[in-house]
């Protein structure tokens, strides 16, 4: 088996939107290692249709595709997977071509939907550690996307009952699809490391790295 935490480093950091992926990639570019943000590079490509709306950033890619009960929901949530989808693929071309690349790939948390192919390819190509949340950190995620949110893929979990408001549909909807998800990022994963564990504040980023190799060697 290849060694992932050997150089090349190569680590995929999988998870709900919140569960501190971009924070530990940030990180961990801040200490010389190269990382690449999904969610920049698909607002990037993007940037022509949220210009054209008005918006800019990751906050405005979620405005721009709109609450799932909109009418243009499920037109730009399809254009936004089309997009994530040319993202990992190119991510995963670059590394294929060049084996001696080290990469942190901060990934969005709709991974798991850009098809078994490109999920085959991640998993050969990067060591995938899935940073999972408990069920009283996940009601912290779901207060953060109701008050900031970011975009968000529901392939069809977002269930409205008669004259019931969006957001309650959210508070509702919300908890199963994390619960969907989970066990896609289990399967996805090679390793799983609670978001509790990290969340000591003098763990730094070879501290991180520390971690994911102690969970490797004891086989977690």
């Amino acid at each position: 088996m290849v060694d992932y935490l050997s150089s090349p480093l190569r680590l995929a950091l999988v998870g709900m939107s919140g569960s501190g992926k971009s924070f530990w990639s940030k990180r961990l570019r801040l200490q010389g290692y190269t990382a690449v943000c999904c969610d920049d590079e698909i607002e990037k490509r993007l940037e022509p249709r949220l210009r054209a709306g008005g918006h800019a950033g990751i906050n405005g890619v979620a405005a721009w595709m709109g609450w799932p009960n909109n009418s243009q929901y499920a037109e730009r949530e399809g254009e936004y997977l089309a997009t994530e989808i040319a993202v990992l693929d190119a991510v995963l071309t670059e590394l294929e071509k060049n084996p001696s690349r080290e990469l942190i790939l901060d990934t969005t948390g709709s991974v798991i939907y850009t098809g078994t192919n490109l999920l085959r390819r991640l998993r050969r190509q990067m060591r995938v550690v899935y940073l999972a949340a408990s069920e009283k950190e996940q009601a912290l995620l779901i207060e953060r996307y109701l008050t900031d949110p970011k975009p968000v893929l529901w392939r069809g979990a977002f269930l409205p009952k008669k004259d019931e408001p969006a957001l309650e549909t959210v508070k509702r909807c919300y908890p199963t699809l994390m619960a969907s998800r989970r066990q896609s990022y289990e399967a996805l994963a090679h390793r799983t490391i609670p978001v509790a564990e990290l969340r000591d504040s003098s763990l730094d980023a070879e501290g991180f790295l520390a971690r994911v190799r102690d969970s490797a060697d004891r086989g977690a």
